[in-house]
């Protein structure tokens, strides 16, 4: 044991590291998030703004959660947080989402593509309507929403781009085959757009969470949650806020030298 007379010196020591070299300053950088009203979309959102980024966020459906997002913001950071209605479907409506923000913004330093959606349904029994909806928003979203906002950090040759993939899209795992097929095609997305905007000094990267303890999760068989909870080598779900300060490291200064890669953070499934 460490004699008392140490402890102060040590808490000090921890405090000046973990002040001074952990925390994550996202001052004064401006960040859209997709999908953020509810959810790991939301975690992200009011992580980001804790962290002083200046975030609009996209949704689709329902103005009420949207506005508790903003309102959660408001309440947290004393910040404005911009809700902009537009599907990642919606290519006309994200242009113009986008089109509208950059006349109060100027610029955008960060997207993170999150929003998707899974059928959950065996191939046998899904209809071709039911296997585009999921590539169409998890896969075709990504690309709209980046080709609305891609020209905007090209002109300022810097920007970072992170999608938020899947473990279902980088192991064999019983998963619904349109939800693992979108988010496989979100990994080669990245790694091909890294490749493109390099020279911008663009970065691209891709998040691939395991199992949480919402959104798409609660879609899973109980029998199989139980064998995936044995599995993990935590023995336990992720959270949404784990993965959105993990997000906020990610599109920080501090990774500054990461682009192409996906990133699995599964608890050691």
């Amino acid at each position: 044991m460490l004699p008392a007379i140490c402890l102060p010196a040590i808490n000090k020591l921890d405090k000046f590291f973990f002040g001074r070299f952990m925390r994550i300053n996202l001052e004064n950088c401006k960040v859209i998030v997709t999908g953020g009203s509810r959810g790991l979309g939301r975690s992200i959102v009011l992580e980001l703004a804790k962290c002083g980024a200046q975030v609009a966020f996209t949704y689709s459906n329902s103005d009420q959660e949207a506005d508790k997002t903003a309102q959660m913001v408001q309440a947290l950071t004393q910040k404005k947080a911009i809700a902009m209605k537009a599907s990642a479907t919606d290519k006309m409506g994200l242009i113009e989402a986008v089109k509208k923000l950059m006349q109060e913004w100027k610029s955008v330093d960060v997207l993170i593509n999150n929003a998707g959606v899974s059928e959950f349904l065996p191939l046998a029994l899904m209809e071709e309507a039911e296997w585009d909806r999921t590539l169409d928003t998890n896969l075709k979203g990504v690309y709209l929403t980046t080709k609305a906002v891609i020209q905007h950090m090209i002109r300022n040759r810097q920007g970072h781009i992170l999608n938020i993939g899947s473990l279902a899209g980088a192991r064999l795992l019983a998963a619904p085959i349109d939800y693992c097929s979108s988010k496989a095609g979100v990994i080669g997305f990245t790694e091909a757009l890294a490749k493109e905007v390099g020279r911008y000094q663009i970065k691209v990267n891709c998040l691939a969470p395991g199992i949480l303890d919402g959104g798409v999760a609660k879609g899973i068989p109980e029998n199989k949650y139980v064998e995936f909870m044995e599995q993990i080598s935590l023995h336990r779900p992720g959270t949404f806020d784990e993965v959105a300060r993990f997000v906020a490291f990610l599109v920080s200064s501090k990774n500054s030298y990461m682009s192409g890669s996906t990133i699995i953070m599964d608890g050691g499934l």
